[in-house]
C-alpha cells in the first residue's frame, strides 16, 4: 500500500471505531451517568497505554523539551478535562440529535486555528469535501424530534457546546507540533495522563464524587461498558491521532467528522435504527466528501 494517504485511511478509520464505539457507549449510557462513563473510560485507556508502553519497552520519561510535555499535558486538560465536561453538559441541554449537528462546527475551528498557527492551507479538494461532508452531517441529524427543552436551555446548550468543540479544536492545535516530531504512542498516553489528571480532581472535589468513583467497581455494566472504552478511548484515540500525525491537522479533522455519518449504518444493525432516505443520502453525502479531501 501507497503510504501517501496513510494519514487519511488512518483518520477515516478512526472514524469508524469511533462510530461503533458511539453505539456501544450509547447501551453502556443506561447504566452508568455520561460524566461517570467518561470518566471512567479515560481511566480503561490511560491503564491500557501504559500497560502497551512497557510491553513494548517504550519510555514514558523521554529527553524531549519540557515544552513538549506541557503542550501534550495542556492538549490533555483542555481537550479532555474541560472540552469533554462541557461537551456533556451541552449534550444534556439540548440532546443528542441537535448535539450532532452543533459537533460539525468542530472541523472548520481547526482549519482555522491551525491556519493561523500551523500555517496549513487547504486545497479545492478539501473546501469541497468539507461541505460535503458537513451537509452529510446536517442531514443526518435534520429530522431532529421536538423536545421540551426550553429557549434558554437551547441557547445555553449551542453555547456550551460550541464552546467544548473550540476548545477540543486548541487541544488539537497544541498537540500537532510534538506529535510530528515524537512517537504517536508516547504523545497519546502523556496527552491522555494530563486529561485524567483533571478528571481525577474533578472527582475529588465534585459532590458526586462518590457516584464517578463508583464507576470503577465491578459491576455488570463493565460487560458492554469495557468493550466500549478499549474501542472508544484507547484503539480510536491511538489510530486518530496516528492520522494526525500523517497529514495536516485540518484534513484530519474533516476526515474525523465521519464518525457522526457512520454511526447510521452501525446503529441500524446493531441498534435497530431504521434506515430511511435521508440517512443513505447523508452517507453518500459524507463518502463523496472523503473522496474529494483523500485523492484531490
Amino acid at each position: 500500500m501507497q503510504t501517501s494517504h496513510l494519514g487519511e485511511l488512518l483518520s477515516i478509520a478512526a472514524a469508524v471505531i469511533w462510530a461503533g464505539s458511539v453505539v456501544l457507549f450509547r447501551m453502556s449510557a443506561r447504566s452508568l451517568g455520561p460524566l461517570a462513563l467518561n470518566f471512567f473510560k479515560n481511566i480503561v485507556a490511560t491503564l491500557l497505554l501504559l500497560a502497551t508502553l512497557a510491553v513494548l519497552r517504550q519510555e514514558l520519561v523521554r529527553a524531549v523539551p519540557v515544552l513538549d510535555y506541557c503542550m501534550l499535558l495542556a492538549a490533555g486538560v483542555v481537550g479532555i478535562t474541560v472540552a469533554d465536561t462541557l461537551f456533556l453538559r451541552g449534550l444534556n441541554l439540548v440532546g443528542a440529535g441537535r448535539s450532532q449537528i452543533v459537533s460539525s462546527s468542530y472541523s472548520p475551528f481547526v482549519i482555522a486555528l491551525s491556519f493561523v498557527f500551523l500555517g496549513e492551507r487547504l486545497s479545492p479538494g478539501d473546501l469541497a469535501g468539507t461541505a460535503f461532508i458537513l451537509f452529510g452531517i446536517v442531514l443526518s441529524a435534520r429530522r431532529v424530534s421536538a423536545s421540551e427543552v426550553s429557549p434558554a436551555d437551547m441557547r445555553k446548550g449551542i453555547i456550551v457546546s460550541t464552546i467544548s468543540f473550540a476548545l477540543m479544536a486548541l487541544g488539537v492545535v497544541l498537540t500537532k507540533p510534538v506529535l510530528d516530531r515524537s512517537p504517536v504512542l508516547w504523545a497519546t498516553t502523556i496527552r491522555l495522563l494530563g486529561g485524567v489528571a483533571g478528571l481525577v480532581l474533578i472527582a475529588i472535589v465534585s459532590p458526586k464524587h462518590r457516584y464517578l468513583w463508583r464507576s470503577l467497581r465491578p459491576s455488570r455494566s463493565w460487560r458492554i461498558t469495557i468493550p466500549a472504552s478499549v474501542m472508544g478511548a484507547y484503539i480510536a484515540m491511538l489510530v486518530w491521532l496516528a492520522g494526525m500525525k500523517f497529514t495536516q491537522a485540518s484534513t484530519a479533522a474533516i476526515l474525523n467528522q465521519l464518525s457522526a455519518v457512520f454511526v447510521l449504518p452501525i446503529a441500524a444493525v446493531f441498534l435497530k435504527e431504521p434506515v430511511t432516505k435521508q440517512k443513505l443520502g447523508a452517507v453518500a453525502s459524507a463518502l463523496a466528501g472523503v473522496v474529494l479531501v483523500t485523492f484531490f
